[in-house]
């Protein structure tokens, strides 16, 4: 199921929401090459978070544990980063709107470190390299299902169905998917794990749902949920 959008009308400009997606098309365009090669395959290796580097469990030298925040922006071809980005948009207006532009940064960063190092401990002998926002986005949807379960996202599900459906049974079906592939993949060989971080998208969701009530503004999820709007200076005096 894809979500295109959501019936949650937003009180605060989703500047935060706006930049990240804009860092990740910048860095795909600009560092990344649109996908073209080497340098795709170059800023995987380079910018990728590769277990056994962290570990110390192979001879593999890089940046070390900076690429868990590098690799947030990469990613591996023009339908993950379309993929990722969509997500974002779709659920992280909403979460910048119940905290705050400053603290959705705080939570987005902390959601996708929790993310990357899930996947790290998940396959510690690893040489491959992981990319991607969905480790930090899947931290956002785990806030999204505490705070908007009832909200409905319009859900494209191939090839012809648009339909709404509630923002729990969307997400709750998601992670269980992600946790069910997680699962399937224990006891692996190092580096044998598939092609997906699964468990960087189970951390962090779980990530989300366990920070969201430690980062959400009373009041601006309060005013969403009774649909209220709050006057202009009192948006002001919140957004950040």
């Amino acid at each position: 199921m894809l979500p295109i959008s959501d019936d949650n009308p937003t009180e605060i400009t989703p500047f935060v929401t706006w930049l990240l997606i804009a860092m990740n098309v910048a860095a795909w365009l600009l560092i990344q090459g649109a996908g073209s090669m080497p340098v795709l395959e170059q800023s995987v290796i380079g910018f990728g978070t590769r277990p056994c580097e962290l570990t110390a469990a192979c001879g593999v030298e890089g940046y070390g544990w900076e690429t868990v925040l590098t690799s947030m922006f990469m990613h591996g071809s023009w339908e993950h980063i379309i993929g990722n980005m969509l997500f974002l948009w779709v659920f992280g207006n909403n979460i910048e709107d119940s905290m705050g532009h400053i603290r959705f940064v705080v939570f987005y960063l902390l959601c996708g470190v929790v993310a990357g190092l899930a996947h790290v401990y998940s396959d510690p002998g690893s040489a491959i390299p992981a990319v991607g926002a969905s480790g930090a986005i899947s931290g956002v949807m785990g806030g999204y299902i505490v705070l908007y379960p009832r909200a409905h996202v319009r859900t494209w599900i191939p090839p012809f169905w648009l339909i709404r459906l509630p923002a729990f049974l969307v997400l709750a079906y998601w992670f269980a998917i992600q946790l069910f592939m997680g699962v399937a993949t224990l006891g692996a060989e190092a580096g044998e794990q598939g092609g997906v971080a699964v468990w960087a998208h189970v951390g962090g969701f779980v990530a989300g749902l366990l920070l969201i009530r430690l980062f959400r503004k009373p009041r601006l999820v309060q005013a969403k949920r009774r649909g209220e709007q709050l006057p202009p200076d009192e948006v002001a005096r919140l957004e950040w």
